[in-house]
């Protein structure tokens, strides 16, 4: 949040109007922040006595963290991370939260805790402070080889919770604070967490029963708890006797029957019910790979099963609500954060929805590969059509700029024959440092052709040329394959045979590490 006042001192009329503009809109959210701070100076009076808290860092749903000034006993000032936890937050949920960080916290690009403050239901955690930068502003300047660093140092810390059996459950950059100058590296916000079957966090045992009813698993409105109309339940009540129970089967080893109808919902099939007519045999309803809802499924029980996380790096089985999750999904969203990096896109994946983000991560991954997985974990998932799998290293220097897309052509000159349109991969094949266009050529042809649409298609080649020349200069033309191969594993879709941290650490990618 940038809070610094706006100069409107040597500028033109129109500019200071506009600055003014913005040094309002600036004290109007510092008026804010002031407000925040005064009323957490009531609601948790002893802070007063030990930190003079200067502004307002960060919000999230469940907190909001403060940037506090503190005097120690040695005469030195020292920055805090106060964290207020939302007066709502379960007293358990908290306790955990507080344990994570005191049983892992403190070593291993880990974040420890340094004091608790409570009063009433408002509790503060007060952490170190570490001046970060964020990876959205960074993206773009990153070098391989801090993007290479970045991914061991957040590795080192998944192993370290993992050991503890800690799910992180929103492993993002926004979680991995990275102070570049410094080259320090901190995993913090354990307030999702949860723990494994042998967790040694004995709190995370007790967060089970304080799950709340999940939402479904696609999309934001839950169909099964909408109310059917009387007709509506009249008539699932006389399909419901037309019902022979049969066999309990396995989606995952279902045989898919060929359909009429091909759909895309992504459907659990748990049932062990086939009606007399107007369903193929081995299926459980007649909706199965339509496009709608039947009565059947409509009243069938949600299946429980953990959901937390931030939209883009939920990993398959979170999306599918496998009831089974473990260490794996923090190591997709691991794999996540490493597509970004390498492709120079954050975020990634953008989904309003969770049969968004399993589309999306079908495109990149392949829908045959995705249905396959979740097979593996007791899920069925039926697409429309056929997605192929893509080539990691192509879809990043893609995305890059390191490599042009093969449907990016180059107009044709005028006067060029058809047949000697070239593709932009050629032109810039052709365009070495030693033969690039200059400003004279670019001027020179602009007076022979009289086209200004030539010389701006022209100018356009030479600041792409400049960039890959920069990017050049970070080493991203020097990638090696080790990078693409973690990726791969990072992203495997199955959790079961997805890599671990350990395993990560031990990849050729850091062998110098």
């Amino acid at each position: 949040m940038d809070l610094s006042p706006a100069c409107t001192e040597g500028i033109s009329t129109d500019g200071c109007i506009i600055k003014s503009d913005r040094a309002q809109r600036k004290s109007k959210v510092s008026r804010d922040v002031e407000m925040d701070i005064e009323f957490l100076y009531k609601a948790v009076p002893q802070l007063a006595k030990v930190f003079r808290i200067i502004d307002k860092i960060g919000e999230g749903t469940f907190s909001s963290v403060y940037l506090g000034e503190a005097q120690m006993r040695d005469g030195r000032r020292e920055m805090f991370a106060l964290k207020h936890l939302i007066p709502t937050s379960h007293p358990t949920r908290i306790a955990a939260e507080l344990q994570c960080l005191t049983v892992a916290g403190g070593s291993e690009n880990v974040m420890g805790v340094t004091y608790c403050f409570r009063k009433e239901d408002h509790v503060v955690i007060v952490m170190p402070y570490m001046e970060h930068q964020a990876i959205v502003d960074i993206i773009g300047s990153l070098t391989f080889e801090e993007v290479r660093l970045y991914i061991y140092h957040l590795l080192k810390a998944l192993r370290h919770i993992h050991q503890f059996g800690i799910i992180h459950r929103d492993i993002k950059p926004n979680n991995f604070l990275y102070n570049r100058n410094g080259k320090m590296y901190a995993l913090v916000d354990f307030g999702l967490a949860q723990g494994t079957v042998d967790t040694q966090i004995e709190l995370l045992k007790d967060l089970t029963g304080l799950r709340k009813v999940p939402r479904p698993v696609f999309g934001e409105k839950n169909l099964n708890s909408c109310t059917p109309a009387p007709s509506t339940t009249k008539q699932a009540a006389i399909k419901t006797q037309l019902v022979k129970p049969v066999k309990t089967e396995d989606p995952a080893n279902r045989r898919y029957s060929s359909a009429t109808r091909v759909a895309l919902p992504v459907r659990t099939q748990s049932g062990s019910q086939k009606p007399q007519r107007t369903v193929q045999q081995g299926l459980t309803c007649n909706c199965y790979l339509t496009d709608r809802v039947c009565n059947i499924c409509m009243s069938r029980k949600q299946q429980v099963a953990p959901r937390a996380g931030t939209p883009g790096f939920r990993a398959p089985e979170v999306l599918t609500k496998c009831p089974n999750q473990g260490t794996a999904i923090d190591m997709w969203s691991a794999g996540v954060i490493l597509l970004s990096l390498l492709s120079g896109r954050y975020p990634f994946f953008k989904a309003s929805d969770d049969l968004i983000a399993l589309t999306q991560i079908m495109t990149i991954r392949g829908s045959r590969e995705t249905i396959q997985a979740a097979k593996s974990f007791g899920k069925a998932v039926v697409c429309s059509r056929e997605l192929p799998q893509q080539d990691l290293r192509t879809l990043c220097e893609t995305l890059r700029g390191q490599r042009p897309s093969p449907d990016d052509e180059v107009t044709p000159l005028p006067g060029a024959s058809r047949d000697s349109t070239t593709t932009r991969r050629q032109k810039i094949q052709d365009d070495t440092p030693t033969h690039r266009p200059t400003e004279g050529t670019l001027k020179q042809h602009q007076e022979h052709s009289g086209s200004k649409e030539t010389s701006t298609r022209l100018a356009k080649q030479i600041s792409e040329t400049d960039c890959k020349v920069e990017e050049d200069e970070r080493g991203w033309d020097r990638v090696p394959d080790e990078a693409y191969d973690l990726l791969d594993r990072l992203l495997d879709l199955n959790p079961v045979t997805r890599i671990t941290a350990a395993q990560a650490l031990q990849h050729p990618l850091f062998k110098d590490l």
